[in-house]
């Protein structure tokens, strides 16, 4: 079957759309789970499902159906996971062992553009705590805080993607960004 130029400009421009947000998508995806691999399903899911569901909507439209999606997706992935370590709790009992959780920290990334060890060390350390404060936050100040500090939306289109109210997003938020600041009081002004 062969494509109009029409049906080849749309598949061109949302593969790009989804070049362009795939690394920050990762990145609130590893937040809310703490695991690359996790994080890596996360999206993967929420991008095929985005192109199924919505790839014929308006392209105005393709942010915030996505990063909806995407917060859909972390929800239930907290909804298995708590299913999961119920589970595990209780065969853990039986079989009276432990498992440990992962945390992928922060300080993993590098920055090519400090060569001083130690203000690289510094930077480090300070990665970590913002990583470690961020995966403290609850869910909801989580999401609140990455669409509207990191992702730059609006409140009305954080709302829409958290399904919940415009006030709802500006309580996490606040939340959020106050006890990020009392976490990480010694790191940053």
């Amino acid at each position: 079957m062969i494509k109009s130029s029409a049906m080849q400009e749309s598949d061109r421009n949302m593969g790009e759309f989804l070049k362009s947000i795939e690394r920050r998508a990762f990145r609130m995806a590893e937040i809310a789970s703490g695991d690359k691999e996790e994080a890596l399903d996360i999206v993967q899911d929420a991008m095929f499902r985005f192109v199924d569901k919505y790839g014929g909507c308006d392209e105005s439209e393709w942010r915030p159906l996505f990063y909806r999606i995407l917060q859909n997706r972390i929800r239930d992935w907290y909804r298995r996971r708590a299913v999961r370590d119920r589970l595990r709790v209780w065969l853990d009992r039986w079989k009276g062992e432990e498992e440990e959780t992962k945390i992928a920290p922060l300080q993993s990334l590098q920055d090519p553009t400090r060569n001083d060890p130690e203000k690289s060390t510094e930077s480090s350390d300070a990665l970590a705590a913002l990583d470690a404060a961020l995966h403290s936050l609850p869910l909801r100040q989580q999401q609140a805080f990455l669409l509207r500090a990191w992702e730059e939306m609006s409140v009305k289109e954080t709302s829409k993607i958290m399904n919940c109210s415009e006030g709802s997003v500006k309580t996490h938020y606040s939340r959020a960004v106050r006890n990020l600041r009392e976490k990480l009081e010694g790191w940053w002004p």
